[in-house]
């Protein structure tokens, strides 16, 4: 059996603190701290203040992001 990773990019939202992931379409979402973030995932719409700091790869297992 084969697994494709999802493509997305991981940052945190500098401001806030948040965890936000762009998808694979360029949607950008916030994970909030539950048990399936994916799940509970909620749109991001950045503003003037937002920096948004590049997180490495690495995190999507410790945020639960699935596999396509």
């Amino acid at each position: 059996m084969l697994t494709t990773r999802m493509k997305v990019a991981i940052y945190v939202d500098r401001a806030s603190g948040q965890w936000i992931i762009r998808d694979s379409e360029g949607n950008l979402w916030t994970l909030p701290p539950t048990d399936a973030p994916w799940d509970d995932r909620q749109p991001f719409y950045p503003g003037e203040e937002t920096e948004l700091e590049p997180v490495p790869g690495h995190y999507r297992y410790m945020l639960r992001l699935p596999c396509e």
